[in-house]
């Protein structure tokens, strides 16, 4: 059993003064692994993924990062100590050319950041033809891999993509989760939500089905696709 980098442990909170939306919630990603989090709407999928990141107030519960606490960290201070983060929705900046959004996700960054932008043209070859061109003008799984590619720029040891698949086709969604596979294997540890969930439980080394803001199952992506109640609830057969 490989060691958990990050987890979120008995995570129980919700938002602002409002009723809990997870409850006893687990989830962790190992070194260089991925992890996904599944389950149907409502589930608390894209919630967990905030807890993690320090975007919602826990009554209870800690979060780890290679062994250290960062339960009290803000947002902002977690991406220093190694978390990237892509939100589902307004994760460009539009009217900005492609490399100047590449340029701004090396914001926190004081040394020479022009190999880590190779790399991430290296990564997604679209980006480095487009370069000068606004994202805003780029196709649907085009903004995704910018999106991606600034959450790279931050050097992560962790980076975290909520619904990174959402609203592409079926071949950009292959496409976009090979590179998912591709930055898993440079050492980083992914964790993603995924509405695609049996796609996205063919490229998982570990898969966490939410369901009412509870760990309903837990295994790798292979038990859980085998799994004949999640094949039946979660599926579609």
């Amino acid at each position: 059993m490989s060691r958990a980098f990050l987890s979120g442990e008995s995570m129980t909170g919700g938002y602002g003064q409002g009723p809990h939306i997870l409850h006893d919630c687990c989830i962790s990603v190992a070194k260089g692994e991925i992890a996904v989090i599944v389950g149907p709407n409502g589930a608390g999928k894209s919630t967990a993924m905030k807890a993690i990141f320090g975007m919602l107030k826990m009554s209870n519960g800690r979060v780890y990062l290679d062994g250290v606490d960062i339960t009290k960290l803000t947002p902002q201070q977690r991406v220093l100590a190694g978390m990237g983060f892509v939100p589902q929705t307004q994760n460009i900046f539009t009217s900005m050319t492609v490399e100047e959004n590449l340029e701004m996700g090396a914001f926190i960054r004081d040394d020479d950041f022009r190999e880590t932008m190779e790399q991430v043209y290296d990564l997604f070859p679209i980006l480095k033809r487009k370069y000068n061109q606004p994202a805003g003008e780029l196709s649907g799984g085009q903004r995704q891999q910018v999106a991606v590619g600034r959450a790279l720029m931050t050097k992560p040891s962790v980076l975290m993509l909520d619904e990174p698949t959402a609203g592409v086709s079926p071949i950009v969604m292959d496409e976009l989760l090979d590179k998912i596979i591709e930055v898993a294997r440079t050492g980083i540890s992914v964790l993603m939500v995924e509405q695609n969930a049996r796609q996205a439980l063919e490229i998982a080394n570990k898969g966490y089905v939410l369901v009412q803001g509870r760990n309903a199952f837990t295994g790798t992506g292979t038990e859980l696709l085998a799994d004949e109640q999640v094949r039946k609830s979660f599926l579609g057969g």
